[in-house]
């Protein structure tokens, strides 16, 4: 009897907790600055959202619960890869590139033609 009254109360808590969080969330979705500070939060949402779902699984005992939060952790996640490929896709022209500078292609070529070098001389493929 204590024990079920214990899980009832931190479950309380928990939805308590996961309410605030998702308050200053929707706040950072609403007045985030830039696009990737709304897709960040956008995705801590879901997370939230998981965890509400967790919760109350824990709560009630009927685990389809957990079925419905493992799906929307993948959706979320599948929304998050596209969000990031849309601002990488709508980054401006002038903005600097991700990939390495010519100098560093340069090493790393150097780098490889000796490692290969070594390789032979010992008698490996």
């Amino acid at each position: 009897m204590i024990a079920a009254s214990v899980v009832s109360a931190a479950a309380m808590v928990a939805l308590g907790i996961l309410s605030i969080a998702f308050l200053f969330t929707v706040y950072r979705v609403v007045a985030g600055p830039t696009l990737p500070d709304r897709v960040l939060a956008l995705d801590m949402l879901v997370a939230i959202a998981i965890g509400f779902i967790a919760v109350i699984a824990i709560k009630t005992g009927f685990t389809l619960y957990i079925d419905i939060a493992i799906s929307l952790g993948l959706i979320g996640f599948l929304a998050t890869v596209a969000f990031a490929r849309f601002i990488l896709t709508q980054a401006p022209p002038d903005a600097p590139k991700p990939a390495v500078s010519g100098r560093d292609d340069e090493r790393v070529s150097r780098e490889r033609k000796a490692h290969k070098r070594n390789k032979r001389q010992r008698g490996g493929r």
